[in-house]
């Protein structure tokens, strides 16, 4: 299988990534729509896809804000029949080509804390860190986001900071003194599905923690995947 990264290009492809947000988030979940993000990339954002030959298989979506230097990264979505492959890695690794290319050096998104794909790949993989929680941020949500109070952490990707630059070369990133840890679920999201009071009372008890943790002045500075617990360093 020989996959191409590069810039979505025409209405049909747009279209192609407005498709891919229903298959990914469920129906009832509200895609951003096909011309939206072409106005974006127009303007300068960033609208990127995972092609095998002519077909999408996954894209990431960012776009500038009103500090210089900065983007927001909206959307990151794989198809479940390419999971496996590391698209959503190796989307991430050409977004940071991309914004770097253009001044950019910090790059920052929203992130379900207890999804453990996610914190894997943003804190563990990505040498992104965290000291902002949004509680409810995004109100209540539909398809696979159903079931929970929307909760969520902003994650921070220095690309030109020690951890990010190990982590793009496949190095160890630098350790920081653990000075808390905060365990999640293995699987929330079926948890949200099957057992909603339980999602619903372990997101309250996290968010007690987290933004407890930030309050007294933690930050999170990596995830351990065996343990599944966030590492919380001074910041």
């Amino acid at each position: 299988m020989t996959i191409e990264l590069r810039d979505l290009s025409g209405m049909t492809e747009f279209r192609a990534a407005e498709d891919l947000q229903r298959q990914v988030w469920g129906e009832g979940d509200r895609e951003d729509p096909a011309d939206l993000m072409m106005v974006i990339q127009h303007e300068g954002g960033l609208v990127a896809g995972a092609f095998e030959d002519d077909t999408l298989l996954g894209y990431v979506f960012g776009f500038p804000t009103v500090t210089p230097g900065v983007q927001h990264s909206h959307r990151l979505a794989v198809l479940a029949r390419a999971r496996g492959l590391g698209l959503g890695l190796r989307l991430k690794w050409y977004q940071r080509d991309w914004c770097l290319a253009r001044g950019i050096t910090h790059v920052r998104w929203t992130y379900d804390p207890l999804r453990l794909a996610n914190a894997a790949l943003n804190i563990h993989r990505l040498g992104a860190s965290s000291q902002t929680y949004l509680p409810n941020y995004y109100g209540e949500m539909e398809g696979i986001n159903k079931g929970a109070p929307s909760d969520r952490l902003m994650a921070d990707w220095h690309l030109q900071s020690p951890r990010v630059v190990a982590a793009a070369a496949g190095q160890p990133l630098p350790p920081d003194r653990v000075a808390e840890e905060i365990e999640i679920p293995a699987d929330f999201g079926d948890m949200m599905i099957h057992a909603p009071e339980m999602a619903q009372a372990l997101r309250l008890e996290n968010r007690a923690q987290m933004q407890a943790a930030f309050a007294a002045g933690l930050r999170i500075t990596g995830f351990d995947s065996t343990t599944r617990r966030y590492l919380l360093s001074r910041a």
